[in-house]
């Protein structure tokens, strides 16, 4: 029964937890995908927007639009590489990080919600099985 298999599973939790994401950002003013661009950015400074895309698993296009937006609205600045001077670095603005701690609040918030019904064991050993499901596909 498809209902039953794993990534069927995976898929709906994926669907789940966006909108609850989507729902929950929107009163901070973000989308999802804001969000994880901000995120990483928090994590990894100074990425590139290619960089930054492969990381947050869109397109350069769609990443493009997302760094426009979130330049515009004063959450991160670009400069130029010191070696590269065609990469633009990308960085967070001191007003991207209180917008991306803002949005962690809830995002934690609808974590705890979903994984309830885990013990502390069990979340643990759910993110190294997943962790290790998408290296298996070569997701490192």
């Amino acid at each position: 029964m498809v209902t039953q298999r794993i990534g069927y599973q995976l898929k709906r939790l994926q669907q789940a937890l966006r909108m609850a994401m989507d729902t929950d950002l929107r009163a901070v003013e973000l989308t999802t995908a804001q969000y994880a661009a901000l995120s990483i950015l928090e994590e990894q400074p100074g990425l590139s927007g290619a960089a930054l895309a492969r990381t947050s698993f869109v397109t350069p296009q769609t990443m493009n639009q997302i760094i426009v937006g979130l330049e515009a609205e004063g959450l991160i600045a670009r400069q130029p590489h010191p070696e590269h001077g065609r990469i633009l670095q990308i960085s967070l603005t001191p007003a991207g990080l209180a917008k991306v701690q803002q949005a962690h609040e809830r995002v934690l918030r609808i974590e705890a919600v979903m994984t309830a019904p885990l013990s502390t064991a069990e979340q643990t050993q759910l993110a190294d099985l997943l962790q290790r499901c998408a290296e298996a596909l070569g997701d490192v």
